[in-house]
């Protein structure tokens, strides 16, 4: 039996490098990528629509949204975890993951993220379930351009629009209540009495959402999406991918014709040319031209090929996750292979180990309050009259805690030392000045350091400066120089 290669199955484009768009309805589909795809967009725009509203208590004079991002007091929030100004290495450990788990996605099932999580995906099946509930699918819209009033195509336009529009309205909204108290922000732009910035950026996502979702669908996936290019630098022969069989579904023909050249004992493969993989593609692609930039494997040609599969009694599968070595392989006669586990995931898995341990360490071990410190550097030391030598330090405490604090500051590294808080304080704590610091605020201060002793011509010495809690003794140190003439 002659099977043919994957050569034979794809076809040569001649003409323009530039097509004009051709609108692409999906039809509706059923079957189980279709059920994990729903799940996942309940899940997902659940979590994003919902959880400004999730409460947590941090206790007094903290706020108690679960996630927030309070720029205004340069704070983000989430859960327990709260990141300061000087702690946006966390943000950068989190991309880094963010990363890392992608490259693994694509090392292990493709375009995984693009098919099933990325949000242009997310809102353009719910604007394209929309769109079915209100204009049906595509035949029924097809008779209605033929027989419907313009009356009723009109209404349903307009009802479309609306819908795609307050979904929209809803997503851009949802994104301003993650930067204030959401309760409190939601009152106020129901009563028209919110900032200015919140309506203008909600009007900014709500165009853009109902623009990109509504309108550009697949062009942004094909067009402007850099991560379609760059995964098919990182993928290799072992990743599975959305695959047409075409060991088992060349020569493709009608029902008829296959099953007439079976009983004839001639080539015939399990494709009947029914098309349905094509119209079920939420970006128009024919799977069985093999590999195409604008897949984004969702998964849905399986579930239409296999509905057909069903009818026609044929084995499913025909369409599925495979490689395109297991196609070869199997022309060949030889066992498919499937390795998950291999140099690259194996790798992946272990830098997202690894770089998701150290920031959970770091967060474990991160101390509730620190202290910075920058040195003067015009002039970068003082010779007092009576031969002293002096240098002076800007120092910011941090107080980390929902609690004022008070914390005692000390220098080490230098000889005889003697440490002035410029403008003076009253109190002092076993010859240590004290300095009070409010609840989950900083504190700047300068601070005069000066010695008596003999210091190395052009001294440069290491010091650093010490600030401990009074009540409960925690530490926090800053290092620094303490120059000399």
């Amino acid at each position: 039996m002659n099977v043919a290669t994957k050569a034979e199955v794809d076809t040569d484009i001649e003409g323009p490098l530039y097509e004009a768009r051709r609108k692409i309805y999906p039809i509706a589909v059923h079957g189980t990528f279709r059920r994990i795809k729903w799940t996942l967009l309940v899940i997902t725009l659940g979590i994003y629509y919902l959880l400004p509203f999730v409460r947590w208590d941090r206790g007094p004079n903290a706020p108690s949204q679960a996630v927030l991002v309070d720029l205004a007091n340069g704070r983000f929030y989430f859960f327990f975890i709260e990141i300061w100004p000087q702690e946006i290495y966390y943000i950068t450990g989190l991309l880094i993951l963010a990363a890392l788990v992608l490259f693994l996605m694509n090392a292990v099932a493709g375009r995984l993220w693009c098919g099933y999580l990325c949000p242009q995906t997310v809102w353009t099946d719910l604007f394209q379930a929309i769109e079915r509930m209100v204009e049906g699918d595509p035949r029924q819209r097809r008779d209605k351009l033929k027989h419907a009033s313009r009356t009723q195509r009109a209404f349903e336009a307009a009802a479309k629009h609306a819908l795609w529009l307050m979904v929209a309205w809803w997503t851009g909204g949802a994104w301003v209540l993650y930067f204030a108290d959401a309760p409190t922000l939601a009152m106020q732009l129901l009563k028209g009495e919110a900032p200015l910035v919140a309506y203008l950026w909600i009007a900014i996502l709500t165009f853009t959402t109902y623009v990109l979702a509504g309108h550009m669908r697949e062009q942004v996936c094909t067009y402007m999406c850099p991560w379609p290019r760059i995964q098919a630098a990182l993928t290799d022969e072992y990743a599975l991918n959305v695959t047409y069989r075409y060991d088992r579904g060349e020569p493709r023909g009608s029902l008829k014709k296959t099953e007439a050249l079976k009983l004839e004992g001639l080539p015939a493969g399990d494709c009947i040319d029914c098309r349905q993989c094509v119209a079920a593609c939420p970006t128009g692609v024919d799977i069985r031209l093999g590999s195409q930039l604008s897949c984004v494997q969702c998964g849905l040609c399986i579930d239409a090929c296999d509905t057909v599969m069903k009818k026609v009694g044929r084995p499913t599968g025909l369409i599925a996750y495979d490689t395109e070595m297991n196609v070869e392989r199997r022309i060949k006669g030889l066992p498919p292979v499937t390795k998950i586990l291999r140099a690259r995931t194996v790798l992946y898995a272990a830098l997202i180990v690894i770089v998701g341990g150290i920031m959970v360490a770091t967060l474990a071990m991160r101390g509730s309050e620190s202290v910075a410190v920058i040195h003067d550097r015009n002039p970068l030391f003082v010779q007092l009259s009576d031969g002293a030598i002096r240098n002076a330090y800007t120092l910011r405490l941090v107080n980390k805690q929902s609690m004022p604090r008070r914390f005692a500051i000390s220098v080490t590294g230098v000889p005889q030392a003697q440490l002035e808080i410029a403008g003076g304080t009253t109190e002092m704590e076993d010859g240590r000045p004290v300095v009070e610091v409010g609840p989950d605020q900083t504190f700047e201060l300068r601070a005069l350091v000066s010695t008596e002793a003999r210091l190395p011509a052009n001294a440069s010495l290491e010091m650093s400066f010490q600030i401990t809690d009074v009540a409960s003794g925690e530490t926090s140190s800053a290092p620094d120089h303490f120059k000399g003439p």
